[in-house]
C-alpha cells in the first residue's frame, strides 16, 4: 500500500480492506474500493494525468470534485472522463489525453513556446485569406483538434427515465440543504433531496469549520442520520440536477437513469465554487484548490504532498493549513494576500503548529520540476498595489500549493430560472435576486458562509416554501453573516504570461484584456471571441476573473459587466441519458385478455398493446401468411380499438372538418364515409383517417393510433383561432372497434346485427350505418383497408369484450379466427394503401404519395393548402411507388436505401424502402419505396442496397398489387 495513505478515521469514501488494481498509461497501480482514478493516482505519487487543450501543458487535479477539465482521461469505451469523479474498478485501463508520443514526454508540448503566434482569436483572422489557404490548414487542424477518441464498436448499455413528484425539491445536501430538507419534512412536506456526492453533508464531509476540526464531523452525523431516517425525505445521492425549467421541472441524472422531477417548491442549496488565484504557471500539477487538498485527505485518506504552501485571501486558507499539518504535511508557509490576516484564534492556532504566515503577499510564479510535470517551488512576492507585486521575492520549495481566492456561488440553476447575479465590488460579495415564485436559494449559494448562518438560511428557505404550500411552520432565526471570503483582486499578471484564467482553453490574462482592446467590451462577446468559459468546466472558475479583467479594462464594475449566461445542462450529459427508455404506460383494449387467451404475440402500437399475430413466435412468418389467406378466402376479425376517434359536433362542424382536412366535406352526405388526409402548414401529410357524417352537425372521424393526440391538439389549436361553433372531443378510449373482413364478412355480421340491412344496395362500400348487437348500440363503417369486403364495428368500450365474444361465436360456422397487425399490414400493402409515418416522412407531400385525388380544388382553404400548391408546383425529386422482386431475390428491409444506379462507384441515394413483405397472394416480394423522379415509371427498374452491401433490382409496378378494380369489396 502507498505511503501516501493516511490512517483512519480519514477516508470517508474508501473501503480500506478492498484493494483494486488498474492500469494508467500501461503501468499497474493499486487503489482502494471507493477511490477515483485521480485519488488512486495521487496516492501513488502520479500527479500528471492529462495535457491541456491548446498548449499541451501538463495538468493534474485542481478541484477533486469534477469541477474542472484538468483530469480528463481516456477509457477504452469513453473519452473525456473526469478522473476525479470516475471510480476505479478491477482491470480498468486508463490513458491520458491530448498528447503526442507519451504523456510524460509530449512532443506537442513545444506548442507552449509558440503562444506568441497564437494570440486570442487568431483562428478568426488566420485561416480565411488568401483564398484557398483553409484547404492547406484544415488537415493539420483536424488532426490536432478534439480530445480523446470514440470507440465505434462500443455496445450501448441500458438507460431509462423515471418520474418523481414532490412538494419540495432541495438541490444540494450540504448544511443548508440538510437543514432545509429537515424543516420542510418535519412540517409534513414530501421532500426530495438531491446531491452529486456519494455521502450527504457537502462541505461538512471535508471542510474544517473550527480550530479544533470537530464541529463539522458532529454536525454531519446529526444531520445525515436525521435525514436518512425521515419518512418524508427521499434521497438521491450521486445525482446531479442538470437544469431548471419552468414550474420547477428538474432533470436529475443518477447513473444510467434520468429522473424527471416536478416539485411544487424548489430550494437550491448548491454551494459555491472555490476560486483560483491567477499567477504564472498556476496550472502546474501540484497546484490545487484548498478544498481539493482537503477532499483528498478526508474523502480518500490521501496525503496531498510532503511540503505545502497555502495561498489564501480568506480565513479558510488557515483552516486548510491546520488540516494539512494535522495529517502530517509540512506547511512551509501561509501566503495571505490580505494585509491584516486572519482572526486571532486562527493566527494563534497556526503559530502553535509552527506555521509561518506572510501577509500582504502572493505567489507570483510556480516553479515546475525539471521535467515540468510536478510543482517544485513557488516564488512569493509582496503585493504593492492592485495586481502589482514587488520586483523580487523569496523562493519556497514545496510539492503542493493550496490556493483559495474566495468563492463564487453555484448560480447556474438559479440563473437558468431568470435570477440575476450581482457582485459588490467594495465587499467582493455576490447576491442573487429576481428569483421566480416557488424557487429559493440558501447557504453559500446565497452569499452566506458562516456555518450557523448557512443552516439558518436553509431553514428560512424551507419556511418560505412551507408558507407557499400552506403548511404550518415556525419562523427560524434570520441568518446574519459578516464573514468575508473573497479577495477583491487575486490576479497577478506576469510579463512572461502563462497566468491562466481559463484552464480548459489555456487562456491567459492578456488574452482577456486583448479581447477588450479589439473592441469586444460585452462579456458575452469576449466569451465568444476568446472561447473563455466554453470548455468542459463552463466557466466555473474562469467566469469571475474574466468579469474582473473585462471590468478593469473597460472602466466598469463587475456588476455592470456581469458574467456569461448559464444554460442547461449544468454538467455534460450523455445522449444515452436523453434517449434512454422513457416512461411508457401501456393501454389495453377491452379485448386484450381475449387476445392473450388466444395466444397472441403482442406488440406496441403507440401507447397501446396490439396482437402482432396469433401463435408461436418460432412460426411467425407462416402464421402471418395463414392469417392473410384466411381473410382473402373466408373471413377474419381484427381488434382496431386503438384507432383514434374524434367527435366533431356543432352547427359549424362541416365547415370545421372542411378546413382541417384536404378533401371536401361541406357536401358530404349523411350516412357516408370519406377518406380524410391532414397536412400541416408546411404541406406535409401528417395523418389520415375516415370521416363519417352522422348528421348535419355531427362527424365521427378516425385517426391513426399514434397520431390521434397530435390531431386533437391541432384541432383545438386551430379552433382557438377560428372560433367556430363546434365541440371537439377525443373519444378514442370511449369506443372499442373491430374489423370483420373477408368474402364471408356479411354472413357473419348478419347473424348478430338484425336491425341494419347489410345488402350491397342498402349498405354500399364507404357507407355508414348505426344499429345494435344484442341491444348494444354500434356504429358500422363499410371500409376496405385490407382490400376485402369489410365492416368496422365501433361500440362503447364497456361492451367491447362482449361484442368480440358474440362475433367470434357467430363466425365459428365460417371458421373465422382473429388476425393481427402484421397480417393487416401485408393485406393493406397488397392493396397499395399507405400507413402514415411508415410510408411517409417529415417531408412527404400529397403529390409524392399519389394522393392528389384526395385534395379538393374547389374549396378556398385547408391547413397547408398554400404550401401544398407551392411544393407540388416545384420540380419533383422523388415519388412513392410500388415495387416487386422475384420471390427468390433477397427481400429488402424497411429503411434500405434506393440508389441512382447499380454502379457501386456511383452510390447517390435517391430514396428508401418504406414497406416490404413477401406476399403469398401475389407470389413475390412486394413493397413501397421512395425513388428518384426519373425512376418512377411503371416497368422501370431501380437498385436497392440490402444487407451486406448487396444490390437487388426492383421493378416499379402499378398499384395496387392485388384486385386492381376493387371487385373484392363489392361481394354480393
Amino acid at each position: 500500500m502507498s505511503t501516501n495513505r493516511l490512517p483512519a478515521p480519514s477516508g470517508l469514501y474508501i473501503t480500506r480492506d478492498q484493494s483494486v488494481t488498474f492500469t494508467f498509461e500501461g503501468q499497474r497501480y493499486q487503489g482502494l474500493e471507493g477511490d477515483t482514478i485521480a485519488s488512486a493516482l495521487v496516492a501513488n505519487n502520479q500527479w500528471l494525468m492529462s495535457r491541456s487543450f491548446k498548449y499541451h501543458r501538463p495538468r493534474g487535479p485542481l478541484t477533486m470534485a469534477g469541477q474542472d477539465a484538468n483530469t480528463l482521461v481516456q477509457l477504452k469505451d469513453e473519452p473525456n472522463v473526469l478522473a476525479d469523479k470516475h471510480l476505479i474498478r478491477a482491470g480498468l485501463d486508463v490513458l491520458g489525453q491530448n498528447y503526442n508520443g507519451s504523456l510524460a514526454k509530449d512532443k506537442d508540448a513545444k506548442l507552449s513556446y509558440a503562444g506568441r503566434f497564437m494570440p486570442v482569436g487568431f483562428y478568426y483572422r488566420a485561416f480565411y485569406k488568401p483564398v484557398g489557404i483553409w484547404d492547406k490548414w484544415e488537415p493539420f487542424i483536424r488532426k490536432k483538434a478534439g480530445l480523446g477518441f470514440a470507440n465505434l464498436t462500443f455496445k450501448p448499455v441500458y438507460h431509462d427515465k423515471a418520474y418523481l413528484f414532490h412538494d419540495v425539491a432541495v438541490i444540494g445536501a450540504g448544511p443548508a440543504g440538510l437543514a432545509a430538507a429537515l424543516k420542510a419534512a418535519d412540517a409534513g412536506a414530501s421532500v426530495l433531496l438531491v446531491d452529486e456526492n456519494p455521502i450527504l453533508g457537502g462541505a461538512l464531509t471535508y471542510h474544517r469549520f473550527d480550530v479544533e476540526g470537530e464541529r463539522a464531523k458532529q454536525l454531519r452525523t446529526e444531520l445525515t442520520e436525521s435525514v436518512l431516517n425521515h419518512s418524508n425525505i427521499t434521497v438521491l445521492n450521486n445525482a446531479t440536477c442538470n437544469g431548471w425549467f419552468t414550474d420547477n421541472y428538474l432533470p436529475v441524472i443518477q447513473g444510467n437513469r434520468m429522473y424527471k422531477v416536478r416539485a411544487k417548491q424548489c430550494i437550491v442549496a448548491s454551494g459555491a465554487f472555490e476560486q483560483h488565484v491567477v499567477f504564472r504557471n498556476n496550472d502546474v500539477p501540484g497546484v490545487m484548490m484548498s478544498s481539493a487538498a482537503m477532499r483528498l485527505m478526508s474523502h480518500y485518506a490521501v496525503k496531498p504532498g510532503n511540503k505545502a504552501v497555502v495561498l489564501t485571501g480568506n480565513d479558510d486558507g488557515y483552516l486548510c493549513a491546520l488540516e494539512l499539518a494535522n495529517n502530517g504535511v509540512q506547511v512551509a508557509l501561509i501566503v495571505d494576500m490580505r494585509a491584516n490576516g486572519a482572526e486571532d484564534s486562527l493566527q494563534q492556532a497556526v503559530a502553535h503548529k509552527g506555521i509561518n504566515v506572510r501577509l500582504n503577499s502572493t505567489v507570483y510564479e510556480a516553479l515546475p520540476s525539471t521535467d515540468k510535470n510536478r510543482l517544485s517551488a513557488v516564488q512569493v512576492h509582496d503585493i504593492k498595489a492592485k495586481g502589482q507585486v514587488s520586483a523580487s521575492g523569496v523562493t519556497v520549495p514545496c510539492d503542493v500549493l493550496c490556493m483559495s481566492a474566495g468563492y463564487m456561488p453555484v448560480y447556474q440553476l438559479l440563473c437558468q430560472a431568470g435570477a440575476k447575479l450581482s457582485y459588490n465590488d467594495d465587499s467582493a460579495r455576490f447576491s442573487l435576486t429576481n428569483l421566480p415564485n416557488n424557487l429559493y436559494v440558501a447557504g453559500s449559494a446565497n452569499g452566506v458562509h458562516d456555518l450557523e448562518a448557512v443552516m439558518n438560511d436553509g431553514q428560512l428557505a424551507a419556511h418560505q416554501s412551507l408558507i407557499a404550500l400552506g403548511l404550518v411552520s415556525s419562523e427560524p432565526t434570520v441568518p446574519s453573516c459578516s464573514k468575508k471570503t473573497n479577495f477583491p483582486w487575486p490576479i497577478f499578471k506576469h510579463p512572461k504570461g502563462k497566468d491562466f484564467v481559463d484552464f480548459d482553453e489555456d487562456l491567459q490574462s492578456k488574452d482577456i484584456v486583448n479581447a477588450t482592446r479589439l473592441g469586444y467590451r460585452d462579456i458575452q462577446l469576449v466569451k465568444r471571441f476568446s472561447t473563455v468559459g466554453m470548455g468542459p468546466s463552463q466557466g466555473r472558475h474562469s467566469a469571475l476573473p474574466t468579469a474582473r479583467l473585462v471590468a478593469e479594462a473597460t472602466n466598469r464594475t463587475v456588476t455592470e459587466t456581469g458574467v456569461t449566461t448559464a444554460r442547461p445542462p449544468f454538467v455534460p450529459e450523455k445522449l444515452a441519458n436523453i434517449a434512454g427508455r422513457i416512461f411508457s404506460p401501456h393501454k389495453y383494449t377491452a379485448m386484450h385478455h381475449r387476445h392473450i387467451e388466444l395466444g397472441a404475440h403482442m406488440m406496441p402500437a403507440g401507447i397501446w398493446r396490439r396482437p402482432a399475430f396469433y401463435g408461436d413466435l418460432a412460426n411467425r412468418d407462416a402464421l402471418i401468411q395463414q392469417e392473410v389467406k384466411m381473410v382473402r378466402n373466408a373471413v377474419g376479425m381484427i381488434d382496431v380499438s386503438t384507432l383514434g376517434g374524434l367527435e366533431i359536433r356543432g352547427v359549424d362542424a362541416a365547415e370545421f372538418v372542411n378546413r382541417i382536412y384536404t378533401f371536401g366535406f361541406l357536401k358530404q352526405p349523411i350516412g357516408k364515409t370519406r377518406y380524410a388526409i391532414l397536412t400541416n402548414e408546411q404541406g406535409v401529410v401528417i395523418d389520415d383517417g375516415v370521416a363519417c357524417r352522422i348528421a348535419e352537425d355531427h362527424f365521427y372521424i378516425t385517426a391513426t393510433t399514434s397520431g390521434v393526440d397530435a390531431v386533437y391538439r391541432e384541432m383545438t389549436k386551430w379552433n382557438a383561432q377560428w372560433r367556430l361553433d363546434v365541440d371537439i372531443a377525443n373519444v378514442t378510449s370511449a369506443f372499442s372497434a373491430v374489423n370483420v373482413a373477408g368474402p364471408l364478412a356479411r354472413k357473419v355480421l348478419s347473424k348478430v346485427c338484425f336491425d341494419v340491412d347489410l345488402s350491397n344496395e342498402s349498405f354500399p362500400y364507404l357507407a355508414y350505418r348505426e344499429g345494435t348487437i344484442d341491444g348494444v348500440p354500434v356504429r358500422l363503417l363499410r371500409v376496405g383497408f385490407v382490400g376485402e369486403l369489410g365492416y368496422e364495428i365501433h361500440m362503447p368500450s364497456l361492451f367491447g369484450e362482449g361484442i368480440w365474444d358474440r362475433l367470434m361465436d357467430a363466425g365459428k360456422e365460417f371458421n373465422m379466427k382473429p388476425f393481427g397487425v402484421e397480417a393487416q399490414r401485408l393485406l393493406r400493402l397488397e392493396k397499395g394503401h399507405i400507413i402514415v409515418s411508415q410510408d411517409t416522412d417529415g417531408m412527404s407531400h400529397p403529390g409524392e404519395l399519389s394522393l392528389t385525388w384526395a385534395i379538393s380544388r374547389k374549396k378556398p382553404f385547408f391547413i397547408g393548402s398554400r404550401s401544398v400548391d407551392i411544393v407540388m408546383a416545384r420540380k419533383q425529386t422523388r415519388k412513392l411507388v410500388g415495387f416487386k422482386l422475384d420471390s427468390n431475390a433477397q427481400r429488402p428491409k424497411e429503411g434500405h436505401i434506393v440508389l441512382a444506379n447499380s454502379n457501386h462507384a456511383d452510390c447517390a441515394i435517391t430514396g428508401n424502402v418504406t414497406s416490404s413483405e413477401y406476399s403469398a397472394t401475389v407470389g413475390a416480394n412486394i413493397g413501397l419505396a421512395f425513388v428518384g423522379i426519373e425512376q418512377q415509371e411503371v416497368g422501370s427498374k431501380f437498385p436497392i442496397r440490402v444487407d451486406n452491401g448487396a444490390i437487388v433490382m426492383a421493378e416499379v409496378v402499378k398499384l395496387p398489387f392485388y384486385d386492381g378494380n376493387s371487385a373484392r369489396q363489392e361481394v354480393l
